[in-house]
């Protein structure tokens, strides 16, 4: 068993029997448990038989934040409006760690048209190289407050999922012009871009929430 098996993770199951699965990845210093409230928001789509996986990221020093240990997908080095600079083997390793939560949960019977792959801020661009560069990728991708990492051009040989992607218009930690710019790449190399922009900060909010909650429902209806 390789070491991305050992991610620890935080479920809920909601519905009364499993169909589809969630995996969201949290954001920088954050972990499993920060979004798992947030099943219960859910209302259309978490009825229909999902399970919810949120792993927490490993603990590791991260640059941009004065070299602190923190629970981290990868190292960033440097955030702003020109850029992130990341530690992109960091990164492939964390692909790694969430392909395997995403084996998993193929091998407890979710097919790969029922699977959907999510994160906020970092998790987000964790969430979409992972989707986008995998063999087999997800059924739909879900990308809140983040960007598209180490510059990277969209994986069209991958397949094209849908995404949901949403961002405050007042994000101060992630420029909304980084979330802008990956929604045109991907919306360049042929995915099928849902966009949204909410007056909010570095955040979540109801009715971004809302808006996921009927874009899931539709793809597992």
């Amino acid at each position: 068993m390789d070491q991305a098996s050992h991610l620890e993770t935080v479920e809920r199951t909601a519905g009364d029997a499993v169909t589809a699965s969630v995996v969201w990845l949290h954001g920088l210093g954050a972990d499993g448990n920060d979004f798992a409230p947030l099943v219960d928001e859910l209302t259309q789509s978490a009825p229909q038989g999902v399970r919810f996986v949120f792993p927490h990221a490993p603990e590791q020093p991260v640059t941009v934040n004065g070299g602190m240990r923190m629970r981290a997908w990868y190292d960033i080095r440097g955030l702003g409006p020109g850029g992130i600079d990341e530690d992109e083997a960091g990164l492939a390793q964390a692909r790694q760690q969430v392909e395997a939560l995403l084996r998993r949960e193929q091998e407890r019977g979710v097919a790969a048209d029922r699977l959907f792959l999510a994160g906020f801020s970092q998790g987000a661009a964790t969430a979409l190289y992972t989707a986008l560069h995998a063999e087999t990728p997800p059924a739909g991708i879900i990308a809140l407050s983040g960007w598209l990492p180490a510059g990277r051009s969209p994986d069209a040989a991958a397949g094209r999922p849908p995404v949901f992607q949403a961002h405050g218009d007042q994000d101060a930690v992630v420029p909304l012009e980084l979330g802008r710019q990956a929604a045109h790449a991907l919306q360049e190399a042929g995915f099928p871009v849902d966009w949204h922009e909410y007056p909010m900060e570095h955040a979540v909010s109801i009715p971004e929430i809302q808006a996921l909650d009927a874009w899931l429902a539709a793809r597992l209806g």
